[in-house]
């Protein structure tokens, strides 16, 4: 089946779109910026669906079809080439050849030039990559820097190409090295230097410990100056300055929240099947061992009536926000879709019991449902689900989060539009969904 063409009226509001650099009714391009932004979204765990609905790309008018291809073109161009394999090459669209061959030593010089400049987009995905498993997002200021430190060597990345890395803006870039700002920032940085050699005046003030409430009364009762709390709270986490009294106790902060977990009732009581898409979804997390000592986990939300994975997450840390996220990716894919108290059956799990967790299951209009403890066989399709994706994905060769989120990535894709199965009537997860939904009609 040849791809689908678009009208005259889908050529129009594309071409209006800025991540679309040209279209035609039998073709589109998209811009380098958007393929970055795509991978960038990607490495979050995000669809090839997910993310061009999110950029305005509708996917009733480019097809699935297309998306797919372009996603997975992209994909191995960044994990071949990095970040240069995915930019558009062509000079012009007359596609003529080179009237002369370049030489064997001007072709060397310029696979180094390539080769210098992949390891430094390398470089700057790499330091992204490491704050991001940290839990902690670079700042424009610290990418501004990062790009200013690869772009001032010799025969570097283009500011430009830099910033489109980092996704920031060229005038921004400028703007915070131009001298006016770079005074600015001198003068702030001198002005809190002074604050920081007054606060710890006050903390040394009589020998007594103080903290920030204390600080603020000392230099309103004692110095007649008045200053804002949150201020001297910035100098102090700024400098690396402690009240060594009254600290939070962690240990009773974790008491508090494990008497704050509850469970709840079995109400699916093993009724995985009702012949109705989306109104029985299972969820649970597995781990996933990889080479080299890492070891990845999966958030899944499957429906019990098809079997598709309607909902799912990837990470290197098992925190709550894996549960969470799952349940944000199946509100923002089928929200509008999932009927009234639609159940949600999972383990007892302290992610499924956090009081953060069940308050987005309310929130969302979902009802929640536990299995009894222990007791595997209360959520056997999901248990099912991962023991077949484990037999069937190569999660074992794996060295990194990126790795195993291209892998799951490719897999759901597959099992949901692909893989048929036997008690679906030998039909895909999609496919029987769409049958039911006809039925149902």
């Amino acid at each position: 089946m040849s791809k689908r063409t678009f009208t005259d009226e889908q050529v129009t509001d594309l071409s209006h779109n800025p991540y679309v650099q040209n279209v035609s009714p039998k073709a589109i391009t998209y811009s380098d910026e958007f393929k970055v932004h795509f991978l960038a979204e990607w490495k979050k765990g995000k669809t090839a669906r997910q993310i061009f609905m999110e950029a305005s790309l509708p996917v009733e008018v480019l097809g699935e079809r297309r998306i797919h291809t372009a996603a997975n073109r992209w994909k191995k161009a960044y994990q071949e080439s990095g970040i240069t394999g995915v930019r558009d090459q062509r000079k012009g669209a007359s596609g003529r050849p080179r009237l002369t061959e370049l030489s064997t030593e001007e072709q060397l010089r310029r696979a180094k030039q390539e080769n210098v400049l992949l390891r430094q987009e390398n470089e700057l995905l790499k330091k992204i990559d490491f704050a991001e498993r940290r839990g902690n997002e670079l700042s424009k200021q610290e990418r501004f820097a990062l790009i200013q430190q690869v772009t001032s060597r010799p025969g570097s990345l283009s500011v430009r190409r830099a910033c489109l890395i980092l996704e920031v803006s060229n005038s921004g870039y400028y703007a915070h090295f131009s001298p006016e700002n770079q005074c600015k920032r001198q003068e702030k940085e001198e002005e809190d230097q002074r604050w920081r050699d007054r606060v710890l005046e006050a903390m040394a003030y009589k020998r007594v410990a103080k903290g920030s409430r204390a600080i603020v009364m000392y230099f309103l009762n004692t110095k007649k100056t008045v200053v804002n709390r949150k201020k001297v709270q910035r100098i102090m986490r700024k400098y690396g300055l402690q009240c060594p009294i009254r600290r939070a106790n962690p240990y009773r902060k974790i008491a508090k929240a494990t008497q704050e977990h509850r469970t709840v009732p079995n109400r699916l009581q093993r009724q995985f099947d009702q012949s109705a898409p989306k109104k029985v979804l299972l969820t649970d997390i597995t781990y996933l061992r990889g080479k080299d000592g890492f070891l990845g986990y999966l958030s899944t939300i499957l429906d019990g009536a098809t079997k598709e994975v309607l909902a799912y997450a990837v990470a290197d840390r098992i925190t709550l926000d894996i549960a969470l996220d799952t349940v944000k990716d199946l509100v923002a894919k089928h929200g509008e879709d999932l009927p009234a108290q639609a159940l949600l059956h999972s383990d007892q799990g302290s992610h499924y019991t956090s009081p953060i967790f069940q308050k987005l299951v309310q929130k969302n209009g979902l009802t929640q449902s536990m299995s009894r403890r222990g007791n595997c066989w209360d959520n056997a399709p999901q248990e099912s689900y991962f023991g077949h994706l484990k037999d069937e994905i190569p999660y074992e060769e794996c060295h990194s989060l990126k790795e195993l989120q291209s892998v799951i990535i490719n897999y759901m894709d597959y099992y949901n539009h692909e893989r048929g199965q036997w008690k679906l009537k030998k039909l895909t997860p999609v496919s029987y969904r769409d049958q039911l939904l006809k039925q149902v009609a």
